[in-house]
């Protein structure tokens, strides 16, 4: 299905951006793990895509610095010589209630979160148009949509996400590159399973499905999106959230 498609996706090293990496990768993909933090999560990541007969290579960038992702875009460019698919996935949280957020850590989840996704859009942007093709793919979230207390900056940067989002599918569309954003809701991680079962039940109340989703159901959308059978859709918020935002 994306055989010969070169995707990049940041913040791959675990979570929902490795599940996209991992299925992206199955379906033929060459898979730019990007990662921040963990090296060893990251080379994992992409292990385990060689090892299943795939390709891909874990690059380190702070997708924060607008200088960094420069160079970390040229550095992609110059080996793979193009990219078809780009999911901006990088994100941190920084929870508190807003008349405790520090000043800090609303940049700071400002910045990684939306200033990251732009860095990438910006810098990979003569290229997408040049080729006159490809797919961007932003990780919002149901936050950006509806708000959650003690998430100002984490919803604020979630919304200007879906704002970036079609903004840039407008500027993009006679190029023939499509730009939508997925936003999930509340997803079975690493940092849910350490969640008490009552607060997982809370949790999945507020739900209409009444459970969580799973990393798999955010990546099979972003592997939709990525094909060509999304090819007349720009511009759009996919909601991955059990029915939260009806």
């Amino acid at each position: 299905m994306l055989t010969g498609k070169i995707a990049l996706v940041t913040g791959a090293g675990r979570g929902i951006g490795r599940e996209i990496a991992l299925v992206l990768a199955a379906n033929g993909a060459t898979v730019i793990v990007n990662y921040n933090g963990s090296k060893e999560s990251a080379e994992a990541v992409a292990a385990e895509i060689v090892q299943k007969g795939g390709s891909a290579e874990a690059i380190q960038c702070n997708v924060s610095d607008f200088a960094a992702s420069e160079a970390f875009v040229k550095q992609v460019l110059d080996k793979y010589k193009k990219v078809d698919i780009l999911v901006n996935n990088a994100g941190v949280t920084r929870d508190n209630l807003i008349m405790r957020m520090t000043e800090e850590d609303y940049d700071t989840v400002l910045d990684t979160n939306l200033k990251g996704a732009f860095h990438m859009i910006r810098h990979l942007s003569r290229s997408f148009i040049k080729q006159r093709g490809g797919k961007i793919i932003n990780i919002s979230s149901v936050s950006g949509v509806l708000g959650n207390a003690g998430q100002a900056n984490y919803s604020a940067s979630k919304a200007g996400l879906i704002g970036l989002t079609k903004s840039v599918a407008r500027e993009f569309a006679s190029r023939g590159v499509n730009v939508n954003a997925v936003a999930p809701g509340f997803i079975d991680t690493d940092m849910t399973k350490n969640m008490t079962e009552d607060a997982k039940k809370t949790l999945s109340s507020m739900i209409p499905m009444g459970k969580m989703g799973s990393t798999k159901n955010i990546a099979d959308l972003v592997l939709f999106l990525a094909g060509d059978g999304s090819d007349y859709i720009t511009g759009q918020v996919i909601c991955v959230d059990g029915g939260m935002c009806i």
